[in-house]
C-alpha cells in the first residue's frame, strides 16, 4: 500500500502509529523509579532524642566529629512513572532514574517492602555489631550493643555502624577521635568479617552528605566511579572495602601519617 503513496502521504500514515506510541509512553507507568538525596543521621549522636548507639557492659568514650550515615529517598513502589518524569530526570544531577527492580529488588506491594526492609536493616545492624567487636577483640567480653535509628530500612549503614561502636570504644585507639572532630559521611553493607559491601545510589548520598555539613565520604571501592560522577565541591571520597581498612584510612587521615586511598 505504501508504495503507491505519494512521498509526503507515505511519511503522514507512517507518523500516524508512531505518535500512538509515543502518546501511549507519555501516559502509561514504566517501570522506573525517581531517586534524589534522602536523610542522613549521624550515627554517634542522637535519633528522636534516642542515642542511635547504646553500649552496654563496656565503658564508652566522649566522641566529637560526626559520622553520618546516608540515604536516598525513591518512588514509592506503588507510585506511576511516567516518560515525563524519566526526560526530567534524565537532566537533573539531583535526582536518578533506578529500574524498580533495583530499588525494591523483592516486588510486592509497600507493606511487604517495608518488612523486608526491616529485616535487611535488623540483619545488617547484628553484623555491624559483630564486625566491630572481632575487629577490636572483644566478641567475649560480654559487651551489649543496641542500635536505634527510625524510619530508615535495608542494609546499607552497616558501615557507619561499625564505625560508630568502634569509636565509641576504642576511638583511634591512642585517645583521639576516629572522626578526628570532622564530619564524616558514607554508605556501605558490611557483614560480620567486616567485608564492605555495594549498595547503589552513591551519587545521590555524596550529595546528602555535602548538604549535611561532611568533608569526607567513605565509598564502597566498586562504587568509585559512581560516586565521582556528580560529586560535589568539598568532598573527599576514600574507597574502602573492609571495616579495618576504612578505620586504617581515617586514623591516617587524622594523623597525617601514612596513606589515605583515593578513589
Amino acid at each position: 500500500m505504501l508504495s503507491r503513496l505519494t512521498r509526503p502521504k507515505a511519511v503522514a500514515v507512517c507518523a500516524v502509529p508512531l505518535v500512538a506510541l509515543l502518546v501511549t509512553a507519555a501516559v502509561a507507568p514504566l517501570p522506573f523509579a525517581v531517586a534524589q538525596p534522602g536523610m542522613t543521621a549521624n550515627v554517634l549522636g542522637e535519633d528522636r532524642g534516642t542515642p542511635v548507639i547504646t553500649i552496654s557492659g563496656a565503658p564508652v568514650r566522649p566522641t566529637t566529629g560526626q559520622l553520618r550515615m546516608t540515604t536516598i529517598e525513591a518512588t514509592g513502589p506503588d507510585a506511576s512513572v511516567r516518560l515525563g518524569d524519566l526526560i526530567d530526570g534524565w537532566f537533573r544531577t539531583d535526582q536518578a532514574i533506578m529500574p524498580r527492580d533495583s530499588v525494591y529488588p523483592g516486588g510486592g506491594d509497600t507493606k511487604e517492602i517495608e518488612k523486608h526492609n526491616t529485616e535487611q536493616m535488623e540483619q545488617s545492624q547484628d553484623a555491624a555489631t559483630e564486625a566491630a567487636l572481632r575487629y577490636l577483640g572483644r566478641t567475649d567480653d560480654g559487651i551489649e550493643v543496641d542500635l536505634e535509628l527510625a524510619d530508615v530500612g535495608g542494609p546499607s549503614a552497616g558501615l557507619l555502624f561499625s564505625l560508630g561502636i568502634v569509636d565509641k570504644l576504642d576511638g583511634d585507639g591512642s585517645d583521639g577521635d576516629l572522626t578526628g572532630g570532622r564530619t564524616i559521611a558514607g554508605t556501605g553493607t558490611i557483614d560480620a568479617d567486616g567485608k564492605v559491601g555495594a549498595v547503589g545510589g552513591v551519587a545521590l548520598k555524596t550529595q546528602a552528605a555535602r548538604r549535611d555539613g561532611a568533608t569526607v565520604f567513605l565509598v564502597p571501592k566498586a562504587e568509585c566511579s559512581d560516586a565521582r560522577s556528580e560529586l560535589p565541591k568539598g568532598l573527599r571520597l576514600i574507597p574502602v572495602t573492609t571495616l579495618k581498612g576504612a578505620v586504617d584510612a581515617l586514623v591516617a587521615l587524622e594523623s597525617g601519617k601514612g596513606s589515605v586511598p583515593a578513589c
